[in-house]
């Protein structure tokens, strides 16, 4: 047990002075950080109007949006109580109220991890996520919370999404809202501008080279072509946040904004600045899909557990999907941008071998154990829902797209599960998701799923391409491709590492493993970047003596090298399309056969 006194006659709400059995419960936290270079939030909690014998408080372990248990707690310290307490577990406090209705409670909570999930605290600015930073009251998450900040100075201003209801105070309607809503306290830069009448900010913080004005306004058509799809905008206000930094780059969607942390430099290159506003497109589609339209598992949230569903392939790998379309649709980029991205797409996912092994809904239901813990045999064993979420619904959409003369598409899907489910935000079943994407397509889909949903066939892109007069081109036979391998090899402080060996490679059968130093090929020294080139010089068959540090141990591994490898693919143009072909892409993308394949 643990106990310290404190003064609890303070209160932000006048109408809870009183003690008697009539006072509502009320939750107050204050937040402040009277020395940020210290990475401390200071963060006190007052309980007014309870009426049990004991309290129980409990951190999450992870937040929505990203499925992994991050164990928040661990950064929890220094905690104490005006009432006796306990530890119960990792994130589990349990407090005696000994017959008192007002409990005060102080922690600290240690911030300097700069990503849109967590906590950061420094001389310059405060960001926090709720899931991070707040307990909750089980079986009270329903209960209207406030949130007050103190600012280490005057000219520290503070954002987020929270309604304010007196200076620097704000309040969520429950826990989930709170937990939804990050704050950035601090000197950054804000912008207002308007889309379909209604307010919407930019929130910049740290130094960057960028066009802010080309950004708001590739912003605005970003938001109004989502719109358009759903039929207007569900929120009253939404903002973006953006955290610069050396070399970043992520997204977490909430209901009525989304933080984003990128590049500082990442902007002047034509390619970089796409990346950045697919960013862009991608997290606020999720204010539809998966904030509002979201699986049945994630319908209600359990903080303090893993909350598995098969479904994160539509929630993560549509959006995806979407992310590289959207922008196109808004004119940012033309035909040609969207297809060398599409097929930048594929390359990835034609590359990754462990799509041949994980199924697309055990990737989904795995993602609390896998997909952020990657190791080095990750890429063997696994498929990002992301990428190959992204996939399955370009297939998909190009089959839509096919049976009904381009009159349907996975548009339609869209608003459909809008309608159904996202309006409400009820939660769909695996079933549910199959039923609706099958009204819409009109034919069944039991084949595809067991096949590229629930099986690890492989994704037949120019069968649903070739009706668009479209096709895949591998750069497998390009000349000068050196010999496989099946090992990539980074140059590392001087050092040339094997990164990854794939599973059945020349690479594995020589017995080299990741984490290997590769330092010779036929007793002459490789040097930095020298791997792809050196290679060069010899053909499929011949066997070659490398010299690798296998931890301490220096090794000879003879290699027998295999023929090339395709490791890019690109979306081409057929020869000769048919009037259907080149009317169905038309179609698609708006732009005629004949003006992009020249």
């Amino acid at each position: 047990m643990n106990h310290e006194e404190f003064d609890v006659s303070r209160s932000l709400h006048p109408e809870a002075e009183t003690s008697n059995s009539s006072t509502p419960l009320l939750l107050d936290y204050s937040v402040a950080m009277p020395e940020p270079e210290s990475h401390l939030f200071e963060v006190t909690l007052q309980i007014q109007g309870w009426k049990s014998s004991t309290i129980e408080l409990k951190m999450p372990v992870w937040t929505p949006g990203s499925y992994l248990v991050r164990e928040y707690s661990r950064h929890l310290q220094n905690f104490k109580s005006s009432s006796p307490w306990q530890k119960l577990a990792k994130n589990h406090y349990q407090i005696e109220t000994q017959g008192k209705d007002s409990i005060e409670v102080r922690y600290q909570i240690f911030a300097n991890e700069l990503t849109v999930r967590t906590n950061h605290l420094d001389e310059n600015h405060g960001y926090f996520n709720g899931a991070a930073l707040f307990f909750y009251v089980p079986e009270f998450q329903q209960q209207p919370i406030r949130v007050t900040i103190v600012p280490p100075r005057s000219d520290w201003q503070v954002v987020t999404a929270l309604p304010k209801v007196a200076p620097n105070t704000f309040e969520a309607k429950d826990f989930d809202t709170l937990v939804d809503s990050p704050f950035e306290i601090g000197q950054h830069q804000v912008y207002e501008f308007e889309v379909l009448e209604k307010p919407h900010q930019f929130v910049f913080w740290g130094e960057g080279k960028l066009d802010v004005d080309r950004i708001i306004q590739d912003t605005q058509k970003v938001i109004q072509v989502e719109a358009e799809m759903f039929g207007g905008l569900p929120y009253d206000r939404y903002f973006f946040l953006l955290h610069l930094t050396a070399n970043s780059f992520g997204g977490l969607e909430h209901k009525d904004c989304c933080s984003l942390i990128y590049s500082r430099l990442g902007f002047r290159a034509k390619e970089k600045y796409d990346r950045f506003i697919q960013l862009v497109a991608h997290e606020f589609f999720h204010l539809w899909n998966v904030k509002r339209i979201r699986p049945k598992a994630l319908e209600v949230f359990d903080y303090d557990r893993e909350n598995y569903t098969p479904s994160l392939w539509f929630s993560e790998g549509t959006t995806s999907f979407y992310d590289l379309i959207f922008p196109y649709r808004a004119g940012i980029y033309d035909t040609k941008t969207y297809l060398n991205a599409l097929g930048q797409e594929i390359s990835r996912y034609l590359t990754t071998p462990g799509r041949l092994v994980q199924p697309l809904s055990e990737s989904s239901f795995d993602a609390w154990i896998k997909l952020y813990r990657p190791d080095a045999n990750s890429a063997n064993s696994q498929i990002s829902y992301y990428l190959k979420g992204e996939m399955v619904t370009l297939l998909l959409d190009l089959a839509i797209r096919i049976k009904h003369q381009n009159q349907r598409s996975f548009d339609d899907v869209m608003r459909s599960m809008w309608q159904q489910f996202g309006k409400d935000e009820i939660g769909f079943t695996p079933e549910q998701l199959k039923t609706t994407i099958k009204s819409i397509a009109g034919f069944d889909l039991t084949n595809f799923f067991d096949r590229y949903l629930h099986g690890t066939e492989e994704l037949p892109f120019d069968e649903y391409l070739a009706g668009f007069g479209l096709r895949l081109r591998s750069n497998g036979e390009a000349p000068n491709l050196p010999p496989f391998t099946g090992m990539t090899v980074k140059s590392e402080g001087g050092r040339e590492m094997i990164k990854f060996v794939e599973a059945g490679s020349p690479a594995q059968k020589a017995a080299i493993d990741p984490g290997d130093e590769l330092v010779a090929i036929d007793g002459l020294r490789v040097g930095s970047g020298q791997f792809d080139e050196r290679l060069k010089d010899y053909q499929p068959g011949d066997t070659i003596n490398l010299t690798v540090f296998h931890g301490d141990e220096l090794k000879q591994r003879s290699l027998i090298l295999a023929p090339p490898r395709a490791t890019s693919y690109s979306i081409d143009f057929i020869e000769n399309p048919s009037d259907l072909q080149q009317q169905n892409f038309e179609q698609w993308l708006g732009v005629s056969f004949a003006s992009i394949s020249r």
